[in-house]
């Protein structure tokens, strides 16, 4: 007998058809959605980072403007998936939502080539500390995840966010920034596991400073 029937026939009834708890988040389903351009991110290149200090792994805080001070990939993410937890209601249908951890692994895989342009590499999402500790964990991540659950780096640079079910989440971009400031943009980005390699494309072509 699973667990489902044990539930079933102690009266809790079924899991509802629409709740679905994922155990493969290495992947991108072949038929998500693909997210479009609709100018959300325009603004931002030029723009300078503020001076935001959040939780980040593995332990600590980290100020956002100091750590651009050099050379630094951002890339921010809608939400990682928690094992034994479901995606939000409608998750799969929404364009750029799935991908977080295939994003993840890639700039970790990807992280010694980054740092031969110099670059530093964070990732952000709106998720508490504990979640993006335990994911840093499971996947190995070994550059910080920065935990931003008021959404403050939104409403200071104004970046674009969507709603899944109750909660509110960021839209995917990366950018990159140098002395505290914006220099380039990526948005949207799709595929999420082709990121890295956007990034090292976009760094290879740029002139030696």
């Amino acid at each position: 007998m699973t667990a489902e029937d044990d539930r079933v026939q102690r009266g809790g009834g079924a899991r509802p058809a629409d709740i679905r708890i994922p155990t493969d988040y290495g992947n991108l389903p072949a038929d998500v959605p693909v997210p479009a351009d609709d100018g959300a991110a325009d603004h931002l290149p030029g723009c300078e980072v503020p001076a935001l200090r959040l939780p980040c792994t593995p332990a600590g805080t980290a100020d956002l403007a100091d750590a651009t001070e050099r050379l630094t990939v951002v890339y921010v993410y809608p939400s990682t998936g928690v094992p034994g937890q479901a995606l939000p209601e409608g998750w799969d249908e929404i364009p750029g939502a799935r991908g977080c951890t295939p994003q993840s692994c890639a700039f970790r895989d990807h992280l010694l080539e980054l740092a031969a342009y110099g670059a530093a590499v964070l990732g952000l999402s709106s998720q508490p500390a504990a979640e993006q500790l335990e994911f840093a964990r499971r996947e190995h991540i070994p550059y910080p995840l920065l935990s931003d659950p008021g959404m403050r780096l939104a409403e200071t640079l104004d970046l674009p966010t969507f709603q899944a079910g109750s909660r509110r989440f960021y839209r995917r971009l990366t950018f990159i920034a140098r002395a505290r400031r914006i220099e380039h943009v990526f948005y949207p980005v799709f595929p999420p596991h082709h990121n890295a390699v956007q990034v090292l494309d976009w760094l290879a072509g740029q002139p030696a400073r």
